[in-house]
């Protein structure tokens, strides 16, 4: 856990026990139910908690956030963003019921009062959020399409309602219809591990 405390040194007490108690749990669970892949289960910290918070290295969601996690998986970016932001609203969604069960049963043994997951679709997600947040979920334009309906007109905080969204690999060509108005923050920019080489944060005011 040395590089969450690294970048975000501030944490509560209640915050550290929280993050914490991830690996455990994360390790218990995957073992009955793959979220994580198995060759990444051991760098849990950087690949999928660290990586989750660059968006927090964006945005500070200001008290009554409301977020949206869609496609969560085994939870990221929203767990490691509830955590840090325990006065934002954030719900989980994802279509597998499986991926589901395991980030309740996380959600519930870390004590996160602040975060609901449902098994659902995108597409059927009718509530209204200030942040859409995913991680590699599918291309940016079909995602948009999806998500548009569930950004709320009410802004809250400094950075404009829309999506923020983490990728990798080449993005050049799913963002070009946004040019004008994307913002593309080169993660290896925010944390120095190598493994953040190539790897991208995605807002679009929405």
């Amino acid at each position: 856990m040395d590089v969450i405390l690294k970048y975000f040194p501030d944490l509560t007490d209640k915050q550290r026990c929280q993050f914490a108690a991830l690996e455990p749990l994360y390790h218990d669970w995957n073992s009955k139910i793959n979220v994580i892949s198995r060759k990444d289960i051991d760098s849990l910290y950087e690949h999928h908690v660290l990586h989750s918070l660059a968006i927090a290295k964006s945005v500070n969601f200001r008290e009554g956030t409301r977020v949206l996690d869609l496609g969560t998986g085994g939870g990221f970016p929203g767990i490691p963003l509830a955590i840090l932001f325990p006065n934002a609203h954030f719900k989980l969604i994802d279509g597998t019921g499986k991926k589901i069960l395991v980030v309740k049963e996380i959600i519930k043994a870390i004590g996160l009062e602040n975060c609901e997951a449902e098994q659902l679709r995108g597409e059927n997600e009718t509530g209204k959020y200030d942040f859409i947040v995913s991680r590699a979920v599918m291309p940016l334009p079909d995602l948009v399409k999806i998500v548009k309906k569930n950004i709320g007109k009410t802004q809250r905080n400094a950075l404009p309602n829309g999506l923020l969204c983490l990728k990798g690999g080449n993005v050049n060509e799913e963002v070009k219809q946004y040019k004008h108005i994307i913002d593309i923050t080169d993660i290896s920019n925010l944390f120095d591990e190598k493994w953040f080489k190539g790897k991208y944060l995605i807002y679009l005011p929405l």
